[in-house]
């Protein structure tokens, strides 16, 4: 499970909230826990701090006001990875954290 990879929901919100985003760091693969942000569909959003990227062609939004810990069981299977898009998400989870 690598940072940035994006996996199916398999919690009760799937149908709102498709995928989620694992942005644990990988040096605590060990835990039974990660770190993810929600990435919705259909919801309005303050484009710097709930970037717009593209899943299976659909357009999705970071939630990363949302950000949580969740067990490892809640992500299905991996659809993709975001590490192309590293800084765009970082400069969100700084924005929501630091305000700039």
């Amino acid at each position: 499970m690598a940072q940035f990879d994006v996996y199916i929901n398999n919690g009760k919100n799937k149908k709102q909230i498709p995928y989620l985003l694992n942005i644990q760091n990988d040096i605590l693969e060990h835990l039974s826990t990660r770190i993810i942000i929600p990435l919705a569909i259909n919801k309005p959003y303050e484009k710097i701090i709930h970037p717009e990227f593209t899943v299976n062609n659909s357009k999705v939004i970071m939630l990363t006001t949302q950000l949580a810990g969740v067990p490892k069981d809640y992500l299905g299977q991996k659809v993709c990875s975001f590490e192309n898009n590293r800084n765009e998400i970082i400069n969100a989870i700084d924005f929501l954290v630091t305000g700039f």
